[in-house]
């Protein structure tokens, strides 16, 4: 079992950064694939990132693509969410997601591929 917390969200301005963290506990955190989700009011969760194990690869949303990166220390068994430029659309819960890497290189873009999930953290961004 893997536990998942994340920290960092809150009220921010349009235009400003914010960085999220996910902390892991219970397993070997090198072997997780991590992704990052958000889910607005009344919208489904959506895939915003997602990294493999050695974090030599990452996939970004269209959305956030040039705006967010992703990265992850794996002595610290953290996985990191920069967000730069916020938008007003940026607003939601942020969850953090893990699921064990069936390759070195593989990343995962939707909830159901992964097992292990956060509370969740809540991004606000107002004009």
């Amino acid at each position: 079992q893997v536990q998942l917390v994340e920290s960092g969200g809150g009220l921010v301005q349009a235009g400003v950064s914010l960085r999220l963290s996910c902390v892991a506990s219970g397993r070997t955190f090198s072997n997780y694939v991590m992704g990052w989700f958000r889910q607005a009011p009344g919208k489904e969760r959506e895939f915003v990132v997602g990294i493999s194990t050695s974090a030599g690869r990452t996939y970004y949303a269209d959305s956030v693509k040039g705006r967010f990166t992703i990265s992850r220390d794996n002595a610290k068994n953290t996985v990191y969410l920069q967000m730069n430029s916020l938008k007003l659309e940026d607003t939601a819960v942020y969850y953090c997601a893990a699921a064990l890497g069936r390759y070195a290189d593989s990343i995962y873009t939707v909830p159901q591929d992964y097992v292990h999930w956060g509370q969740g953290t809540q991004v606000t961004v107002s004009s």
